[in-house]
């Protein structure tokens, strides 16, 4: 550690010192969760042990403050995030106990029936509409002509089909 790191550091020691509690009541006017502020305040003195140097710092508080401002509004921005990106995860799956029910069932068919496949014709469907890769990717993939990877995607087609068909007749017969 050289002198100017050193130097850095009883700099910002004699700062959290001086400081740390006043720093954690002026967050606390924030935010109520004691673990939220305690975290700010830590992050907030992390950011200035990371920075270059501290020169002769004339307003402390200040600097405290605007570090500490600065990491309540990314926290804020994040949880907004979070929060819409929840609220649109809602409005897309709201589905009732007996949709899931009835999708779960449809996917363990759906998988039952591609397990009856050859392990190509198989690999060759779940990389175009799983992995979404293109006829030559799934060529290369796999190590065989793109004819064969329309081939095989043909015939796992004609297996959606039929599954549906006959999930079409069992929901007309459970109705």
């Amino acid at each position: 550690m050289s002198g100017a790191d050193l130097s850095h550091r009883q700099q910002l020691e004699k700062l959290f010192r001086a400081h740390y509690h006043w720093l954690c009541s002026y967050l606390r006017r924030h935010l109520h969760d004691a673990a939220s502020v305690e975290d700010i305040a830590a992050e907030t003195f992390a950011q200035l042990l990371e920075a270059p140097s501290l020169t002769a710092i004339r307003e402390p508080r200040a600097l405290l403050t605007t570090v500490a401002q600065r990491l309540l509004y990314q926290r804020w921005r994040r949880a907004d995030l979070e929060r819409r990106h929840q609220q649109q995860i809602d409005v897309d799956y709201a589905a009732s106990p007996e949709d899931i029910a009835q999708l779960t069932q449809t996917l363990s068919r759906l998988d039952h029936s591609l397990q009856r496949l050859p392990g190509k014709v198989r690999s060759t469907f779940l990389l175009a509409r799983i992995d979404g890769l293109t006829y030559p990717q799934i060529a290369a993939e796999l190590g065989i002509s793109q004819r064969s990877v329309s081939v095989y995607m043909t015939r796992s087609q004609a297996l959606c089909e039929r599954h549906s068909a006959n999930q079409f007749l069992q929901d007309k017969r459970s109705a």
